[in-house]
């Protein structure tokens, strides 16, 4: 068990070391381009992406990586967006992605390791992270006045967050248990 866990390392350390060799490498190439300055995130999207070819090199028992595996992606992504598109004001809101991304790292543990009660949990935190990015992010766009994601993308994300209250919640979409469905003693 010690040498699969020692070749794991090895093999996380060796990507490490190409993928910033081919960072360094493809920034000579393109000279005119602001290699480093566009594509910074990625580093932190390697890293995190580090944590979970350690979770597929040790096997289930490393199922937990991809919690923080989850979390240091979902960063890099959104710093890679927002160093895109230079919408740094939304880190408002954006920090609801890190509650999306434990929800993820929880879902792909329980994935990993076979446990569909924390799959379940982590569809569970990944929701409440999206409804959190939703209404903060409808808030802050609006305040901050970014054109297509104030004037479009949050007006329609609320709506169909309403919509999801009103009938999910209300009980209008949930499944009608079959009479022969055993009860509980207790409600008898």
């Amino acid at each position: 068990m010690e040498v699969k866990n020692r070749n794991g390392g090895t093999l996380v350390g060796g990507v490490l070391l190409i993928l910033f060799g081919l960072l360094i490498l493809s920034s000579q190439f393109f000279s005119g381009f602001d290699f480093w300055g566009t594509f910074w995130p990625f580093i932190i999207i390697g890293v995190g992406a580090m944590f979970f070819v350690g979770m597929a090199a040790g096997g289930k028992s490393t199922a937990g990586l991809a919690v923080p595996g989850g979390i240091i992606t979902g960063i890099g992504l959104m710093l890679f967006i927002q160093n895109l598109t230079n919408h740094f004001e939304s880190w408002a809101y954006g920090w609801t992605v890190i509650i999306i991304s434990v929800g993820l790292g929880i879902y792909i543990m329980g994935w990993w390791g076979g446990n569909a009660e924390q799959r379940h949990s982590g569809a569970g935190v990944m929701r409440v992270g999206l409804i959190l990015f939703i209404i903060f992010g409808a808030f802050f766009e609006m305040i901050f006045n970014s054109s297509v994601l104030a004037n479009y993308i949050f007006p329609v994300g609320l709506i169909l967050l309403g919509l999801y209250l009103i009938f999910k919640r209300s009980g209008l979409l949930t499944t009608k248990k079959s009479d022969d469905a055993p009860t509980d003693a207790n409600t008898l």
